[in-house]
């Protein structure tokens, strides 16, 4: 029976410790979240800056087809003339 009484002595103990301990949780729960939305915020930033970075390089891309199509038409009319 004296295990009875410590252990109805330790549970209110530690219940009192309850709402201490949640609101840390809370605490870092907020924290976590501010963290994941200024995450969130710079690949956001990092994608719109590797999407233009896309973009121009496909139009770098397209001029240098295009270049390389011109020369190639160029070439074919000079072999065209000597023949």
């Amino acid at each position: 029976m004296v295990q009875r009484v410590r252990e109805k002595a330790k549970r209110p103990a530690s219940r009192a410790k309850e709402p201490a301990s949640a609101a840390a949780p809370a605490d870092r729960t907020e924290a976590r979240v501010k963290a994941l939305e200024q995450e969130r915020d710079k690949l956001k930033a990092e994608l719109e800056i590797a999407r233009s970075r896309i973009a121009a390089l496909e139009e770098s891309r397209s001029a240098v087809a295009s270049r390389i199509d011109w020369v190639i038409e160029s070439l074919s009319g000079v072999v065209d003339r000597t023949d």
